[in-house]
């Protein structure tokens, strides 16, 4: 589009400017805006900034494993969001090229053509939509990268299936499939007859899995069925007998996938259970001295719960260039590595990744997975700079106006109306995990005083509280909320960024799971060969 004013010279100085305005308002209209807005630049920047504190993050040597291909995945994503949502920003070809270079890491590490034709096309993006970025000339480098990896994993074989594990437990059957490293799958429950199989990628069955079956005579798992598919593709089949519902998820250290299936109503239980199973270890009394319902009816701790607060468009507390949302991951998946070495005790995680889970999905993903556990980690806040410490919380009313004020804070995610008040009161009235809420709600407090106490000499104990948390109201088991440090407090803050702190919080709430777990009952899974 082409516009040529002519002017004469009289004119030139008022009406030229109005010509020229009127110009830049068609073209405007024609094309989007043209001037630069100032909020939607600083928008731009602050998405690409927390991104790249995400990435760095993700790719610290600290990290207890590399990032898994749903992180790598996610964060490209968000990349690709601030060029949708900020087309005309300086930092869309800075997007393209990080998220570009997340697609050669997963291509790197999980070996899937998808995350070399994502790289390629990112880096294409930016030669034909960014011609002028400075980024061009380093172009042809990233490309030569991603060709010596293609031919690298074509000379490396596929991820092994190690194993495959039937495992007897209280309420149904475990099946355990353990691999080298980790990889993308897919999974799907199908009828008549009633299976589940398993897709796992890039892989192949060890020599005494390969194209075999075993069948078994009891309870609702009753064959495992291992084959094999086009394109280096394991499928593992699970033949199943009355399984009411199941559950899948991955564990580290080696890596592994878990699906518990859980028997029908009317399924008998197998004799070989009670038979094989050893004699468990009665229950401590809690610190009152009492035994609570759960430790008088003989209930243990097996499948806990990790949530880390906050998460995608809800970043929490935010200071000395952190926030909340992303401190907390670090942590969570600290904690999870660490609770994952205990041969009796699962670990899931309400998110992986930078993403919003609405508080009250959190606990009904707990609620989904039959948790025994459920811990949501948090870092504080306070309009007072001088604030610092670490407290802990159980579901009850709020007792005093900072626990008051805190509730609020926490629960302004909330998508509930007042509507619900009423039913929220007599769930938090009736609670009735209330005695083992609060008995590991105080190992949690006081675990984390031993631990941080020798790096964080000025610690200040704020105790165990309570308050009506809306993440903590929907949980079927004990629950707690912790608050592991002031990101408003400068000194702390500081400390928040080493990642030795940051262990040792994790190492801390480790401690004060099996410290939980070690008053209950000790609970044993009995295992066939």
């Amino acid at each position: 589009m082409s516009l040529r004013l002519s002017l004469s010279q009289p004119h030139r100085s008022l009406l030229g400017y109005q010509a020229v305005a009127t110009v830049w308002l068609v073209m405007g209209l024609l094309n989007g805006p043209v001037f630069p807005k100032t909020a939607s630049a600083a928008t731009a920047s602050e998405l690409y900034e927390n991104a790249l504190s995400r990435e760095r993050a993700l790719a610290a040597p600290s990290r207890p494993q590399p990032p898994s291909l749903r992180e790598l995945q996610t964060l490209i994503r968000r990349y690709e969001g601030i060029v949708r949502q900020y087309p005309r920003s300086g930092y869309c070809d800075n997007a393209y090229w990080q998220a570009a270079g997340l697609a050669l890491t997963a291509f790197k590490h999980y070996a899937h053509s998808d995350d070399r034709r994502d790289s390629e096309k990112f880096l294409e993006l930016i030669q034909s939509e960014y011609p002028s970025s400075s980024l061009i000339s380093a172009i042809p480098g990233r490309r030569d990268r991603l060709e010596a990896i293609a031919h690298s994993h074509a000379r490396l074989r596929p991820t092994l299936v190690t194993s495959i594990e039937r495992t007897l437990v209280d309420d149904g059957v475990r099946v355990t499939i353990g691999l080298d490293a980790e990889v993308a799958y897919q999974y799907e429950r199908l009828a008549n007859p009633d299976r589940v199989f398993f897709d796992l990628h890039n892989t192949e069955p060890a020599q005494h899995l390969l194209d075999g079956s075993r069948s078994f005579s009891n309870d609702v798992v009753r064959k495992i069925r291992v084959g094999r598919r086009p394109n280096d593709t394991t499928r593992v089949v699970l033949d199943l007998a009355n399984v009411q519902n199941y559950s899948v998820f991955a564990l580290y250290n080696p890596y592994r996938l878990v699906i518990d299936t859980v028997r029908g109503p009317n399924e008998p239980i197998p004799p070989e259970l009670a038979r094989l199973a050893p004699e468990p270890l009665p229950p401590t009394a809690n610190a009152s001295g009492d035994f609570s319902l759960s430790r008088q009816l003989g209930l243990g701790v097996r499948r806990i719960v990790i949530d880390p607060g906050h998460g995608g468009h809800d970043p929490g507390t935010r200071g000395s260039g952190m926030s909340e949302a992303d401190l907390v991951l670090d942590i969570a998946l600290r904690l999870r590595t660490l609770v994952a070495m205990q041969p009796s005790t699962d670990v899931v995680l309400t998110r992986e990744t930078n993403t919003f889970i609405p508080l009250e999905e959190r606990t009904a993903i707990a609620n989904r997975n039959n948790a025994d556990l459920f811990l949501s980690i948090h870092v504080n806040a306070s309009t007072n700079p001088r604030a610092r410490g670490i407290e802990t919380y159980f579901l009850n009313f709020a007792a005093n106006p900072d626990a008051e004020s805190l509730a609020a804070r926490e629960n302004a995610s909330s998508s509930r109306t007042m509507a619900r008040l009423q039913g929220l009161v007599q769930t938090i009235a009736l609670n009735d995990k209330l005695d083992e809420s609060r008995e590991f709600a105080e190992m949690v407090q006081d675990s984390l005083e031993e631990q941080l106490r020798p790096t964080n000499p000025t610690l200040q104990d704020l105790g165990v509280k309570q308050a009506p948390f809306i993440v903590l109201i929907g949980a079927k088991m004990p629950s707690v909320l912790t608050e592991v440090s002031f990101l408003s407090n400068q000194a702390e803050a500081l400390l928040l960024t080493e990642d030795d702190y940051r262990q040792r919080i994790a190492q801390a709430l480790f401690n004060a799971v099996l410290r939980y777990q070690r008053t209950l009952k000790n609970v044993q899974v009995a295992t066939r060969p």
